[in-house]
């Protein structure tokens, strides 16, 4: 299929010579995900991205993942300060200090999560009601960079201890974790998730 039969977000189609930028468009943005370790690894790459565009965090991926153990939460929880200067030297990823350090309390704290609710899926659902928001954006001009939902979440998860989680880095986790579904309304996805 070429990638121009279909009508997509606009952001998808300024790099369509991004072959993986499209196609996490395409299968990824805006689907519900019930995973605790895609959960963590979004929530990671999102707060990776702080400062920088999502083409430059996604362009780096399969990197991340090898360098953060595929982000399994509790091997990243237990990183010390060897690790720390391992991931420091590795050009791979954003060698930022203090998003490194992050990542490792962020893993504490979803374990704490996990613990207290079950599971982090059951305590990220529990805001929008286990119902995705599903919104009818008609231009990308229109789609909020944050709400009062991503500042709820991200005011909770700072108070449990988690950094690099603003309202705004939150808003784009939940529209990548399909919490909100923000694909504009001549999106063909748009369609898609909305049946």
């Amino acid at each position: 299929m070429n990638i121009s039969d279909h009508p997509r977000c606009k952001w998808a189609m300024s790099h369509a010579d991004k072959p993986f930028y499209v196609d996490y468009h395409d299968t990824e943005w805006g689907v519900p995900v019930h995973d605790d370790r895609l959960f963590f690894e979004m929530l990671i790459l999102e707060g990776a991205q702080a400062g920088l565009s999502w083409l430059t965090i996604l362009a780096r991926r399969d990197t991340y993942r090898a360098a953060f153990d595929n982000f399994d939460v509790h091997k990243v929880a237990a990183y010390d300060e060897a690790k720390q200067q391992t991931l420091l030297a590795d050009p791979g990823i954003i060698r930022n200090k203090l998003k490194i350090a992050a990542t490792i309390q962020n893993a504490k704290t979803f374990i704490a999560i996990q613990n207290a609710f079950g599971s982090f899926d059951a305590y990220i659902w529990q805001f929008v009601e286990n119902k995705p928001v599903i919104n009818h954006w008609k231009t990308m001009g229109d789609v909020p960079v944050s709400t009062e939902l991503s500042d709820r979440i991200s005011k909770d998860l700072k108070k449990r201890g988690m950094k690099f989680v603003g309202t705004t880095i939150i808003y784009s986790f939940l529209q990548a974790t399909g919490l909100v579904m923000d694909h504009t309304v001549e999106c063909y996805r748009y369609h898609d998730l909305v049946k």
